[in-house]
């Protein structure tokens, strides 16, 4: 391949290449690069060749390989299995797999096509710039014809950057609260319940997002809307690991790591990439001057600088600490965790201290698993794990080290949440009138799920999202009027290495640790307590909706 193009530029060389190819497509020539026509392939396998290999789907016990495959060719050895295939290593931890090299072989294995192999210099050689594409690249991107036509300043004359910090000087704050989130749909939704809950009961400082969870951590840009929308721009949001504990590869970086568990998330049918559509990505929520910015401060461990530091995304143990030490002398902090337990574990290994700052935690997950209980888990993506939780499935190692600690925990199981999975019942209780933004929003957000639950059965599980009120609720709510009632049981979990088992929460024999578990509620106070919470007008919204901002840059007035 191309071997004097910097690695940012392959893509847009590539481009360039192209269009140079059918631009000159009768005689071949090409502008940029020197073209040749070669036999290649792409390597799917590793030396040596023609061996059985039960890694090897093309021939395995196949009397005839799959595409009619050489016996002895390049596809026909070990394919790696895992980015630490013991197969692929030597003595020196020196790689020896070859799997997705495109080599120059011949034979029936190979492909004939043209290659550009060397971009062409500079035909300017007086230029600091020794491509020829790099020059006709800036010179393109300059054409007056073809600029821009909007960027934010030129679309909106009235445009500004504003940060919305409520003043609370007078107030006896309330307790101290750090809202632990994996971006999930339902987390959004108790997070506008969070904040609604009056100030001098409860005090929410500090976000962290899991990216060992339901979303992909590129999508933390909506927590920032979403706080600017109400008004607290003033709560600081760190961004957790993208691989629960243990999970990711120290030879390689935290970078990658395992997929073991977190293929249990329904890519396409409400998780990762399209859960931007299910909490609206799609521009309904106001945009925060605030936002994701790469992990690239040499300072806090991460593999790259910056020469503004300032702009840089908070990591989770970041905002952890910077909170402990702003809070007074013998305050101390309650947590309520809707995702997998990684950032909670992170901190109790990373600080020594953790534990006596901790007031409770409320954790919203596991699914008690014993002989009267009939009720299957929510792992429906490993269907061999029949009584496991996603939060405590995602993360066992992070689960085991929290169920571990000495913390006072609060469990809100599985079997709890499922009271409150009646989508149709919410939505028809949001028809008040003169509603709130947030309960707007929170409106068309369940109306969507609900419309997607019905539509197809790939969605079949998004209900689930309407049970992640129940932690804020059982946290901030009226516990009188909820009727809440808790047992003591002694539990753990399981965290063997099983799929088949991982993520069930069992009783511990030996009793070693205490957790205090919802048992029942009225789940209709449930659904009252958060829509009054989401109506009332007090902690409301500063700002509706990226329309209503486009109004306001667009006029002088405004």
């Amino acid at each position: 391949m191309i071997n004097s193009i910097r690695y940012f530029m392959w893509d847009s060389f590539m481009v360039g290449v192209a269009a140079s190819a059918m631009r000159n497509i009768r005689d071949e020539e090409n502008e940029f690069a020197e073209m040749e026509y070669m036999n290649i392939t792409v390597i799917t396998s590793n030396e040596p060749y023609g061996i059985p290999d039960s890694s090897n789907a093309f021939f395995g016990d196949r009397k005839i390989p799959k595409f009619n495959l050489k016996k002895n060719g390049v596809h026909s050895g070990h394919v790696q299995i895992g980015i630490q295939d013991p197969f692929c290593f030597r003595g020196n931890a020196t790689g020896i797999c070859k799997d997705g090299y495109t080599e120059e072989v011949t034979g029936p294995d190979s492909v004939r096509v043209r290659v550009a192999t060397r971009a062409k210099p500079n035909v300017d050689e007086s230029s600091t710039l020794d491509r020829e594409y790099y020059a006709n690249f800036l010179d393109v991107l300059n054409q007056p014809q073809y600029k821009g036509r909007f960027n934010f300043t030129t679309e909106f004359p009235y445009y500004k950057e504003v940060l919305y910090k409520p003043d609370f000087k007078g107030k006896k704050l309330g307790k101290i609260v750090v809202f632990d989130m994996d971006m999930s749909a339902g987390d959004f939704l108790a997070l506008f319940y969070l904040l609604k809950v009056p100030v001098e009961e409860m005090n929410l400082k500090a976000i962290l997002v899991t990216g060992s969870g339901w979303a992909n951590v590129a999508t933390i840009d909506v927590v920032y809307d979403l706080l600017h929308m109400m008004g607290r721009d003033d709560i600081a949001v760190g961004l957790g690991d993208s691989f629960g504990v243990n999970q990711s590869y120290s030879k390689v970086g935290p970078i990658v790591g395992d997929c073991k568990y977190s293929k249990a998330i329904p890519h396409g049918s409400g998780g990762r990439l399209d859960s931007d559509t299910l909490y609206g990505l799609a521009r309904d929520l106001p945009r925060s001057p605030r936002g994701y910015t790469a992990q690239n401060s040499v300072k806090f461990g991460a593999p790259r600088d910056t020469d503004f530091p300032q702009l840089r995304q908070p990591l989770a143990l970041e905002v952890w600490r910077s909170l402990v030490k702003s809070i007074d002398d013998g305050s101390k902090i309650t947590i309520l965790t809707n995702g997998p337990l990684t950032n909670l574990a992170n901190i109790l290994l990373s600080e020594s201290n953790a534990s006596s700052i901790i007031q409770e935690v409320f954790i919203l997950g596991g699914h008690i698993n014993y002989k009267k209980n009939q009720e299957k888990g929510n792992v429906i993506n490993v269907p061999s794990n029949k009584y496991a939780e996603l939060n405590m499935f995602l993360d066992t190692l992070a689960a085991k080290t929290v169920f571990e600690s000495s913390l006072d925990i609060t469990l809100i199981p599985l079997h709890a949440q499922r009271k409150v999975y009646a989508l149709p019942k919410i939505i028809k209780m949001l028809q008040a009138k003169n509603m709130t933004h947030e309960a707007v929003f929170t409106r068309r957000l369940l109306t969507r799920l609900h419309h997607l639950h019905q539509r197809h059965h790939l969605y079949r599980h998004v209900d689930m999202f309407a049970g992640e009120i129940l932690g804020a609720v059982i946290l901030a709510g009226d516990q009188k009027l909820l009727n809440s009632t808790f047992d003591i049981k002694h539990l753990k979990v399981h965290t063997k290495g099983q799929l088949s088992r991982d993520g069930e929460v069992i009783f511990d024999t030996k009793k070693k640790k205490e957790f205090k578990v919802l048992q029942g509620f009225n789940h209709v106070s449930c659904y009252n307590i958060f829509l009054n919470g989401l109506l009332r007008q007090k902690q409301s919204a500063v700002i509706g909706s990226y329309g209503e901002q486009k109004r306001r840059w667009s006029s002088p007035a405004a």
